[in-house]
């Protein structure tokens, strides 16, 4: 099994910066992608940034600019920094990573979330 927990989420001003951490753990072989998705009250979950195992990475157009993804592969770790950050970027973020077990097909897995506000 494999499990995932995010952290680094809160309140922020306009303007300010935050960094999101998501750790997975488990019975691992290799993760191909991992990737970050928000989704606010009433809208369906968009994609936010994705990176992949050899580094590549690609943004939602929302985000180019002002966030950046990075990976720690020693510590199947994703991260996702975030500034110059506006009020519409309040959502709850969720990380998705594509695991591989050994002997077994990716799966992928979802985090619990976590809530980013931007707001004075």
């Amino acid at each position: 099994q494999v499990k995932l927990v995010e952290s680094g989420g809160g309140l922020v001003q306009p303007g300010g910066s935050l960094r999101l951490s998501c750790a997975a753990s488990g019975s691992i072989f290799s993760i191909p992608t991992m990737a970050w998705y928000r989704q606010a009250p009433g809208n369906q979950r968009e994609f936010v940034a994705i990176i992949t195992s050899d580094g590549t990475k690609n943004y939602a157009h929302s985000a180019k600019g002002r966030f950046t993804i990075s990976r720690d592969s020693a510590k199947n770790t994703v991260y996702l920094q975030m500034n110059s950050l506006k009020p519409e970027d309040t959502a709850a973020y969720y990380c998705n990573v594509v695991v591989v077990r050994e002997g077994w097909a990716s799966t992928s897995y979802w985090g619990q979330g976590t809530q980013v506000t931007v707001s004075s």
